[in-house]
């Protein structure tokens, strides 16, 4: 029996966006009898990109990108998104993230996976070409995303011969981005990685926070297979996975004003190098928290430094704490927010503790967006970088945590009393 389907109409300045959708209940695979179920308030809020190739974004409430989250609220909606995927799938396993918005996402849904398939490999794709001493043949695919702001992707080897043969060996693809609209950058990802090598690929599995593509579908079931993404992908079982789905139309307002939208898209390597945090990620990996313990390490003694401690007390932590990763580093710094989260007497209604992250996607004012700061990229590219809905006098310290040296950071940031970097070399 189809689950019931709502309708709502967001009206944006360039034009208004009508959604039909139906909600999910996830259950727990270790708990049959537990279950939770998403609106689509709990999940989304609204806003116009500066983008001429769609003018609306969907902005994410559980995502930690757009708007500050708890830990334990994003942490839920990665179990749960895991929680969709099938039990007794062909092994061995790829769990695929798409840059830069998806790259924690992946790395949440694959944590939690491992629960069931610990041998599952974690790859995401990167806009960061790898610091310009690396080997050029390190680079294993490309890929684009049509409707985006920063187009095209690339995908890297691993250097370890075994983990890469396990790689190519993949019979069970997951794909993982916060939403699904057309399907064509689901299409693009498998066709290049088949290209690449992947040709033992059996099963593929779009699995996102929402998929928009229900009117694409010629079944209300969720796994359906005779869809337009599926014919697209032949000799491929194709299912999908989500906390809510839909279909959206959009009406252009009329006659809307030119935008003009900022430089942002690049796959160079910057004049800062990405230092080393472990591999989270932008090689395939087992292990998605190496680097955790010394990134942990790095920022207790930059927070005792900063509050003029002599050593880290976790007692002298302040009441609000927002941390911010910054563009595709946000795994490392989510898994920070969390164990602040975790060491923090959170009962105290007081205290707060949010995750967000730097962007370098451009989304105008309005709707789901109450506040914009722009300021000069820390990887030395060149280009514009915001984030939004973060009012800094709103929090007593701010975790600025990059990938980069510190003193690479903007001087907006630097010049913030409240705003602790937290950079490799700390």
């Amino acid at each position: 029996m189809p689950n019931k389907q709502y309708s709502t109409t967001i009206t944006l300045p360039r034009g208004t966006l009508d959604l039909t959708y139906q909600t999910n209940t996830v259950t727990d695979n270790s708990n049959s009898e537990k279950s939770n179920s998403y609106e689509l308030e709990d999940l989304l809020d609204f806003a116009q990109r500066i983008n001429p190739k769609r003018a609306f974004l969907f902005v994410s409430k559980v995502l930690g990108r757009h708007i500050p989250v708890a830990p334990k609220t994003m942490r839920s909606a990665f179990t749960d998104l895991a929680n969709l995927v099938p039990n007794h799938l062909p092994e061995p396993i790829l769990v695929i993230g798409m840059a830069e918005t998806a790259v924690g996402l992946s790395a949440g849904v694959h944590q939690a996976l491992q629960t069931r398939y610990p041998q599952a490999l974690l790859l995401n794709s990167t806009r960061h070409a790898q610091h310009k001493g690396l080997d050029t043949d390190a680079l294993f695919t490309t890929f684009s995303e049509d409707h985006s702001h920063a187009s095209q992707h690339l995908i890297y080897k691993s250097k370890d011969e075994s983990v890469q043969k396990q790689l190519l060996a993949s019979k069970t693809l997951i794909m993982v981005d916060d939403e699904a609209s057309t399907g064509n950058t689901c299409v693009n990802v498998v066709t290049a990685l088949r290209n690449a090598g992947l040709e033992q690929l059996e099963q593929v599995h779009l699995t996102t926070l929402v998929d928009w593509s229900l009117n694409q579908s010629q079944s209300d079931s969720d796994s359906d297979t005779d869809d337009t993404i599926a014919k697209r992908l032949p000799n491929i079982d194709f299912q999908r996975h989500h906390l809510l789905s839909g279909a959206w139309t959009w009406t252009d307002a009329p006659n809307p004003k030119p935008i003009t939208m900022p430089s942002v898209d690049t796959t160079e390597a910057g004049s800062q190098a990405l230092l080393n945090t472990g591999n989270w990620g932008r090689f395939p990996t087992l292990d998605s928290t190496d680097g955790f313990d010394r990134y942990l390490a790095s920022f207790q003694s930059a927070f005792a430094e900063f509050s003029k401690q002599t050593q880290f007390d976790k007692e002298q932590l302040p009441q609000r704490i927002l941390v911010l990763g910054s563009n595709e580093f946000v795994w490392l710094p989510f898994l920070l927010a969390e164990w602040l989260e975790q060491n923090t007497n959170l009962d105290n209604s007081n205290n707060t503790i949010k995750f967000s992250a730097l962007t370098r996607s451009p989304i105008a004012l309005g709707g789901g967006i109450t506040t914009m700061l722009s300021f000069n990229d820390n990887y030395g590219l060149g280009m514009t970088n915001f984030v939004y809905n973060v009012e800094p006098n709103d929090w007593d310290l701010i975790i600025l945590c990059v990938e980069t040296t510190a003193d690479s950071v903007d001087k907006l940031w630097q010049g913030l009393d409240n705003v602790l970097i937290v950079g490799v070399n700390s």
